[in-house]
C-alpha cells in the first residue's frame, strides 16, 4: 500500500464541521419534507432498481449509511430487507431520520439513525457488508482519512457505494431556475452553502478521478465509476432535479 498524501491546506478549515453542522441543522425540517416527497415519487423505484444491481442482488446485508440526512436510504434499503445504520453529524438530521423510519413503519432494531462523525464513524473494523453515502463527500475536510476509515469498516468482499457530484464547480447552479431541488431554499442559505464550497479543498479536485486514485492507493480490489448515474435517476426535470451531474463510485474490498 502506497503512502497517502494529505491534501494541501485542509487543516486551515478547523471550523468547517461546525459550519456544515450549522447549515444542515437549519435545513433539517425542509430537507425531511423533500426526501419524504422523493420517497413518495417514482424516484424510490428508480433508486431501488439501481441499488439492486449495485448490491448484486445480495440479501440481508448490514449497511452503514454515512451522512444519512433525513433517512432516505434507511427507507429504501430497509424495504429491500437490509439492516441499516444511518450516521449523521447533525442531531436534527438524526432526529428527522428516525422520524422518517417511524413514519414508514421500519423495525427500529434493524433500521435506525445515530449521531456521529462520518469521517470517523467509530464502529469496529470489518463490521459492515456495505458502506454507502449520498451527497456527503463534498462536505468533508479530510476525505482521504474518511476513505481509509470506511475501507476498514468493510468485511472481506464488502463494498463501498458513493454517490456524489462536483457541486462546487457548478456553484452558480444553486441559484439557477433549473435547480428544482433548491428552488425553495432562501438566498441566504444558498450563500451559506456557496461559502462552504470555498472552504473545502475537495471542491477544487477533478472527481470522480481523484476518488479513484485515492481508493486505488488504499488497496480496493475492484473499482468502477458510473458518471451517467444521475442522468438515469434524475432524467426528469422535476421537483428533485439538480443540474450538477451525480456520479456513482463502487469499490470492493
Amino acid at each position: 500500500m502506497g503512502e497517502l498524501k494529505y491534501i494541501a491546506f485542509e487543516d486551515e478549515a478547523e471550523d468547517i464541521k461546525d459550519k456544515v453542522e450549522s447549515y444542515w441543522k437549519k435545513r433539517a425540517a425542509s430537507f425531511f419534507e423533500l426526501r419524504h416527497e422523493e420517497l413518495e415519487s417514482n424516484k424510490a423505484a428508480l433508486w431501488t432498481g439501481e441499488l439492486e444491481v449495485l448490491l448484486e442482488n445480495r440479501r440481508n446485508l448490514r449497511i452503514l449509511d454515512l451522512g444519512c440526512g433525513a433517512g432516505f436510504f434507511e427507507i429504501i434499503l430497509g424495504n429491500m430487507g437490509h439492516e441499516v445504520i444511518g450516521v449523521d453529524l447533525t442531531k436534527d438530521m438524526v432526529d428527522k431520520a428516525n422520524e422518517m423510519i417511524k413514519l414508514y413503519g421500519m423495525d427500529n432494531t434493524k433500521v435506525k439513525a445515530v449521531q456521529g462523525d462520518a469521517e470517523n464513524p467509530g464502529f469496529p473494523e470489518e463490521s459492515f457488508d456495505v458502506v454507502i453515502s449520498r451527497n456527503l463527500t463534498w462536505t468533508l475536510p479530510h476525505p482521504i482519512d474518511a476513505y481509509k476509515n470506511w475501507y476498514k469498516l468493510l468485511k472481506k468482499d464488502g463494498m463501498l457505494l458513493n454517490f456524489d457530484a462536483e457541486y462546487a464547480k457548478g456553484e452558480h447552479n444553486l441559484y439557477a431556475s433549473e435547480n428544482k431541488a433548491h428552488m425553495d431554499l432562501p438566498v441566504e442559505m444558498k450563500d451559506e452553502c456557496h461559502d462552504i464550497y470555498h472552504m473545502l479543498t475537495i471542491s477544487t479536485l477533478n472527481r470522480p478521478a481523484w476518488d479513484v486514485e485515492i481508493l486505488k492507493t488504499i488497496g480496493v480490489s475492484k473499482l468502477f465509476t458510473d458518471e451517467e448515474f444521475g442522468s438515469r435517476i434524475f432524467a426528469e426535470h422535476d421537483r428533485f432535479y439538480i443540474p450538477d451531474k451525480m456520479f456513482c463510485i463502487k469499490a470492493k474490498k
